[in-house]
Order: structure tokens, then C-alpha cells, then sequence
């Protein structure tokens, strides 16, 4: 079975109408229906396989759960190389938030240094999805001990209109503002970032129990 035969057969006609109100902006029919959990069943199994190997090849994919699959089978690629490299040969072909969101390969958790020069080239990128990857691994790998203040100025400088690349400009605020709350607050006190993303930015943090009460209290003030 090909792995558009593996997905067709879990298809659920219902879910593929709520799957296409989450991701307007791809085509509907370009949606089959299939759960999270099925997709990454499928990834599994074939994992390593030469089937695996072709289908990585085979882009563009005609079908946004193949480009979730995809993404799924390099998130479990154990050499950071080969992980970075097929990372980079896939973004182009990135199309929609899910897909830019669900994956995170495991082999970057393992080379933070080496990472390090993709992220910034991917956040500068003017692909939204390729610069929303790069913000959201940024987000999941260098908020804690990696930590350094110069990588909020990244992601502050990020540049362009597009509702889904402010959604995680804003994403990475309020989780820095979580985790590292001094070093990013000055961004929201000297108004760095453009007025809806700063305030998305707090209402995000605001809602998150992660922030300490007394932060919150602070971070109302600057809305």
C-alpha cells in the first residue's frame, strides 16, 4: 500500500469538514480526514523502509495529511545531518500552520549548536511557514537552559503580515515571558513588537498559568 492508500482507508468524512475550518487557507479537497494519531501510526510503520525513503521524495504531495506523514518520518530521523537536511529539502513545500507545528526532530534537541545557525537563517526567511518553523523550534529548544536574551531580538525582528507568522511571533512572547520573563518583558515595555502581535502577545500570557499572578498584574498595564 502507498502511503495515500494507508490514509485513504482511515479517511472520516466528518472530520475532514472540521479539519478544513481549522486550515482555511489550503484547499479542501486536498484534505482526506484523518486523525493525528492515524497519521503517526502510519509513520511508524513504515519508518525506515525503502517505501519511507521514496516518499520523502516524492514533493510536492497532493494531500496535507501526506505532508503531515511527511514530517512525522523526519521528526524520526536520528542523525542530525540527515534530519537537517531533509528539514530544509521539505520547508518550501510547507503550506499551513498544522504541518509547520506538529513536527520536532529529535535529533535538534541532541545538536543545540549546531541548530543554532538553521534557526536563524529559517526565522529571517520570507516563506511564513519556513519562519514559523524556525520560531517554534526556537520556542521548544532555547527557552531553557540554552537560553540566550539575543535570541528574542530574532524573533522581534521578524518582518511581515501574514496572521499566521504574528501568531507565533506572539506564541514565543508569551511563552518567553513564562519562562524568562525579565529578558522579554522589555520587549513589551519599549513596544518592539507591532500592535497586534504585542497585544496578542499578553492576552496569551495573561491567559497562560504558567505566569506568576503578580506578572500578569504588570503585563495588563502595558496593553
Amino acid at each position: 500500500m502507498t502511503v495515500y492508500e494507508r490514509l485513504a482507508a482511515c479517511s472520516d468524512a466528518a472530520y475532514k469538514e472540521g479539519v478544513s475550518k481549522l486550515v482555511p487557507n489550503i484547499p479542501k479537497e486536498t484534505i482526506l480526514g484523518v486523525r493525528t494519531p492515524e497519521m503517526r501510526r502510519i509513520a511508524k510503520e513504515i519508518n525506515g523502509t525503502e517505501e519511507a525513503a521514496a516518499f520523502l521524495l516524492e514533493v510536492p504531495h497532493r494531500y496535507y495529511e501526506e505532508n503531515l506523514v511527511h514530517f512525522f518520518l523526519i521528526s524520526m530521523i536520528k542523525d542530525f545531518d540527515e534530519s537537517v537536511n531533509a528539514v530544509e529539502a521539505f520547508l518550501p513545500y510547507v503550506d499551513c500552520w498544522p504541518v509547520s507545528d506538529q513536527a520536532s526532530p529529535k535529533a535538534f534537541t541532541r545538536n543545540h549548536e549546531r541548530l543554532l545557525p538553521y534557526l536563524r537563517t529559517w526565522i529571517a526567511s520570507a516563506h511564513v511557514y519556513t519562519a514559523r518553523f524556525g520560531i517554534r523550534m526556537l520556542m521548544n529548544e532555547f527557552l531553557d537552559a540554552d537560553f540566550k536574551p539575543a535570541y528574542l531580538e530574532w524573533v522581534a525582528n521578524v518582518q511581515g503580515e501574514d496572521y499566521y507568522l504574528k501568531m507565533m511571533v506572539a506564541w514565543y512572547f508569551a511563552t518567553a515571558l513564562a519562562k524568562r520573563y525579565d529578558e522579554s518583558v522589555v520587549y513589551l515595555e519599549q513596544r518592539r513588537l507591532d500592535p497586534w502581535t504585542h497585544k496578542k502577545a499578553i492576552q496569551k500570557a495573561v491567559e497562560s498559568f504558567r505566569v506568576t499572578d503578580a506578572h500578569k498584574e504588570c503585563l495588563k498595564t502595558l496593553r
